[in-house]
């Protein structure tokens, strides 16, 4: 191989693996204010769906303004951007866990400019910083084979659905995993949905609602949901599920849908409690 070639090959993967220590984004506010403008907020989301598939050791956010202004006033209106900027991560389904570091940093000095940058400097210093750590993959580790007879295979969701139920059952649906901050599934998912559409349309004797949960977001609030705005995304997943079962066959007498916000998360990884489950509410004759 051309010697040339492998020096850039292996440049190229260094800087990629540079580059994936951390990930940054800085967003700007008029004077004085700490409500980011729509055009900041729009470059900020977009940002947000771009983490959908890190995984996240910590993110820090940092607030700033510029040199006009006590000390004390640009201290507490830095924090407030800051604070901010944390709100709508989490009203887009990103864990305040993660988030470590939350802080105003007052002013910016400005520095000895010509009089005609100095508008343009201080719209520069007016603003916050978001840097995003990814974790550092660890080695996988090979797990021991079982023998034979110690496997226990977990039944799948259609399996559970097609098994004994009786009124108050709740069926959590099983790698069905919704896009950060939107209503539809990933594309994985899609596989398991259709498996558990055939299996409802097949037991014709139970009655359920369909349950949206969303995660990540502060008394125990519904997100946002990026593609409409509306802060209803726990509704609008389980409208979405709702909507597929019907159109793959299921009667929509049987069924009804309802958003529970983050009322009842599942502790462990965040991206669990995207979820969608069905109450039973009735099981009568087949």
């Amino acid at each position: 191989m051309n010697k040339l070639f492998v020096l850039i090959l292996i440049s190229f993967n260094c800087l990629f693996v540079f580059s994936q220590k951390e990930l940054t984004h800085v967003v700007y506010f008029d004077t004085d204010k700490y409500i980011l403008p729509p055009t900041e907020e729009n470059r900020l989301l977009l940002f947000i769906s771009t983490l959908a598939d890190v995984d996240i050791e910590s993110i820090s956010i940092f607030g700033f303004c510029d040199d006009r202004g006590a000390d004390s006033y640009n201290l507490i209106l830095s924090q407030h951007r800051a604070n901010a900027i944390k709100t709508i991560f989490a009203s887009n389904e990103i864990s305040e866990e993660l988030i470590t570091n939350v802080d105003g940093k007052g002013e910016i000095l400005l520095k000895i400019v010509e009089e005609e940058n100095l508008l343009k400097i201080r719209g520069l210093n007016r603003k916050v910083e978001v840097i995003v750590k990814p974790k550092v993959p660890k080695p996988v580790k090979k797990k021991p084979v079982k023998k034979e007879n110690e496997v226990v295979k977990k039944k799948s969701t259609a399996e559970v659905i097609l098994g004994d139920l009786k009124v108050g059952d709740k069926i959590i649906f099983e790698n069905i995993l919704f896009k950060t901050g939107y209503s539809t599934v990933t594309s994985a998912s899609k596989k398991t949905l259709e498996a558990i559409a055939k299996a409802l349309v097949e037991r014709t004797d139970i009655y359920f609602t369909i349950q949206g949960h969303v995660c990540c977001t502060q008394y125990t609030r519904d997100a946002v949901d990026r593609k409409t705005k509306k802060r209803n995304l726990s509704e609008a997943r389980a409208k979405y599920v709702y909507d597929y079962l019907a159109k793959k066959g299921v009667s929509t007498k049987r069924m009804r849908h309802l958003g529970m916000r983050r009322k009842f998360p599942l502790g462990g990884d965040p991206k669990y409690d995207r979820r969608v489950e069905i109450l039973i509410t009735y099981v009568g004759a087949n």
